[in-house]
């Protein structure tokens, strides 16, 4: 049983996924970096969405999401597709509210994630993400066993959930001049531009994507939503095909731009993360600050706000990066 389709989100949608969150979501601290405004020459505030209830943002948008379910859909539970973080939101948020909860994660996911999904008391069901498509899977189980289909990004409550972080950082940081964001189905890219419209309209928001996978980056350059391989890139979060069309029309009306960062940009910034801030940083949620440093923007003298999305890293596989 899937969702009934919605409108466009909007910001009012965010401020009231804000009171939904309160008191469930962590309001995550804002951390500055001597070191940081020294690489930029501007002022940095740094979002900590990495330290957000199970490790990333997602949290946000998959409660606001489930929180609105009816008495039928709780019963009859929820399931999502996901890279990790999505499917570790849902999980946690599926048991707050007492639902079942099924996820679909890659075969090859971080074993961390897919434990931890395990361990919020999902049920796992894993797929080759280079030669299966997670969408026709979660659509046939859906069908089957009548749960309600909770996308990672391509829906409006989840949109909502995802701009809360960015709200937040604006009510506490006011006048930025920039706001750089992950991006890899586009969901927090399309919840950060609302919040900005309604604080700091005057805040110009950047989209962060790998190199090897700039979907979305093509798909504002073009005009119309292009897909592409499954990308081989560090940002696991960000392997991304395509933008959903809810997510483009929201993110096309009003993003500055679309940079990339190579996976080479992602390690030296986990590595900037671990040594000078001593914060643990996964590659997908260092998207952003690396986009910062490296995506070409003249950013001297200006307020930059950075969200760092997520912080779930496997052990073994940080250790790698942190040493390459």
């Amino acid at each position: 049983m899937n969702l009934p389709p919605l409108p466009l989100p909007s910001p009012e949608d965010v401020v009231q996924a804000a009171h939904r969150l309160k008191g469930l979501a962590h309001r995550t601290p804002v951390l500055c970096s001597h070191t940081a405004d020294r690489l930029l020459n501007a002022h940095v505030f740094f979002k900590c969405e990495n330290l957000q209830r199970t490790g990333s943002i997602k949290f946000r948008g998959a409660f606001n999401t489930l929180a609105q379910f009816t008495s039928e859909q709780c019963r009859r539970g929820v399931l999502a597709f996901s890279g990790g973080n999505h499917g570790q939101a849902i999980a946690l948020a599926a048991r707050l509210l007492d639902m079942p909860a099924l996820i679909l994660m890659p075969e090859d996911v971080s074993p961390s994630k897919m434990a931890a999904t395990r361990e919020y008391g999902a049920q796992v069901v894993t797929y080759n993400r280079y030669t299966e498509d997670r969408e026709a899977i979660s659509q046939r189980i859906a069908l089957e066993r009548g749960m309600t289909l909770v996308p990672p990004a391509e829906h409006p409550h989840v949109i909502a959930g995802q701009g809360t972080a960015a709200l937040e950082l604006l009510e506490e940081v006011p006048r930025l001049d920039y706001l750089f964001v992950g991006v890899g189905g586009g969901g927090q890219l399309a919840g950060s531009l609302l919040a900005v419209r309604s604080l700091a309209p005057r805040c110009k928001v950047v989209g962060v994507e790998p190199e090897a996978g700039n979907d979305a980056q093509q798909s504002l350059r073009s005009g119309q939503i292009v897909h592409i391989p499954v990308p081989r890139t560090i940002a696991d979060n960000a392997q991304t095909q395509n933008l959903g069309p809810l997510v483009f029309e929201t993110v096309r009306g009003g993003v500055e731009d679309i940079v990339t960062a190579s996976d080479l940009q992602l390690m030296q910034a986990l590595r900037f993360f671990a040594e000078r801030m001593k914060i643990v940083v996964e590659p997908t949620g260092a998207l952003a600050f690396a986009g910062a440093q490296h995506g070409g923007l003249d950013l001297r003298g200006k307020r930059v706000g950075v969200i760092l999305s997520g912080g779930n890293v496997d052990l073994a596989r940080y250790a790698r990066f942190l040493s390459d």
